[in-house]
């Protein structure tokens, strides 16, 4: 099952699970996220609103790519290391980490629809 098909808005994401599924470490995750360094490793910051939003984001990303890229693993491989070209080659994680994860969904419901990249 993918990692995205299990969110629900209320149920806090386990940082610790979305790292390991990923083959991160939490602080990886969380600079990944633009969060500091221990955001995910702390209890208390994991579970914060922002901590708990990118995280959110990310996995929504990941599920709207998942289809298209093969898998959760992949899915996340082009978040990570894909250039996008509509955003002058920055990745979606790059995206993400500056706050804009909106503008990476619109772009990937675009491409679902059959829009070009």
């Amino acid at each position: 099952m993918s990692v995205a098909m299990r969110l629900t808005q209320s149920d806090p994401i386990s940082a610790e699970a979305v790292a390991h599924r990923f083959g991160m470490t939490g602080a990886a995750l969380a600079l990944s996220l633009g969060l500091g360094r221990d955001a995910l490793t702390r209890r208390d910051r994991a579970d914060s609103r922002k901590s708990q939003q990118r995280l959110r984001e990310m996995l929504e990303i990941i599920g709207l790519v998942r289809d298209w890229a093969g898998s959760d693993l992949a899915a996340m491989s082009w978040y990570r290391a894909t250039p996008i070209p509509a955003f002058g080659g920055r990745t979606a994680e790059a995206i993400v980490r500056d706050g804009n994860a909106h503008l990476v969904r619109e772009y990937a419901d675009h491409l679902a629809l059959g829009g070009y990249a």
